[in-house]
């Protein structure tokens, strides 16, 4: 069973085949195969896709100085929009049909001033949804 933290069991939604690297790529592809196939639990922190990441070290986002801070803000903000809890299990098909409904304010507090954005703007559901 997968397990995604807040933010990514919104954003993971808008991937559209980049990121930093091909480990980091295929690693979010299996775990979005995974999380089609299976339930996901929702973790506090670093997940199955952070696991890939470059920037993780010791279990922390270390893109930047408040990185880790702002990341598990986000997490918790999306919990919330999503009405769910670290340690839930939810499927994906469910998780497709609240991010609709929750878009536009996860967008405007959150998209504006992502790094991911331009990647995020490539996608079809992203431009729909926004």
């Amino acid at each position: 069973m997968p397990k995604l933290r807040g933010h990514h069991l919104i954003c993971l939604h808008f991937f559209d085949g980049e990121g930093y690297d091909e480990a980091f790529i295929k690693n979010i592809e299996d775990t979005l195969r995974l999380a089609e196939e299976e339930d996901v639990e929702i973790s506090s922190g670093a997940d199955d896709v952070c696991a890939a990441c470059l920037h993780l070290k010791q279990g922390r986002c270390m893109q930047s100085d408040s990185a880790d801070e702002a990341i598990h803000e986000m997490d918790a903000k999306a919990l919330v929009f999503l009405g769910l809890s670290v340690s839930d299990k939810v499927g994906w098909k469910a998780l497709q049909n609240k991010v609709p409904g929750i878009f536009p304010q996860w967008h405007s507090l959150y998209c504006t001033d992502c790094d991911w954005r331009g990647a995020c703007e490539k996608n079809r559901v992203f431009i729909r949804s926004g």
